[in-house]
């Protein structure tokens, strides 16, 4: 459990940055060279490459070299662990809510009685 929990935060820290969800956003529809990546933003290269290393590291993004090219692809497992925590995170807040609503209509039905 404790694996899990350190890959969603390595993950959510790598997501918190726009730049970096906006390269995954793009991965998503297939890989891309991380020039043609950098391309969508008015920032140096050496500073986008900043941001394509930290979503390697964080498992997010496979990096490979192609001749001098560098093309990056989307990586599906971690996405699964934080789907599923999300999953889960909305279970128990729905849960939350049922209960909620169960107690208030307790409540309702009883100040109806005479």
């Amino acid at each position: 459990m404790a694996k899990c929990l350190d890959s969603l935060d390595i993950a959510f820290r790598a997501l918190a940055d726009p730049t970096r969800r906006s390269v995954v956003a793009r991965l998503a529809a297939g890989p891309a060279s991380v020039g043609e990546l950098a391309g969508d933003f008015a920032m140096a290269l050496p500073s986008f490459v900043k941001h394509v290393r930290q979503l390697e590291a964080a498992g997010l993004v496979a990096t490979r070299k192609s001749g001098r090219v560098r093309i990056c692809t989307l990586e599906r497992q971690p996405f699964r662990v934080v789907e599923s925590w999300i999953d889960e995170q909305q279970r128990l807040w729905e849960e939350r809510a049922d209960r909620l609503e169960e107690l208030v209509t307790t409540e309702e039905d009883s100040e109806d009685r005479p």
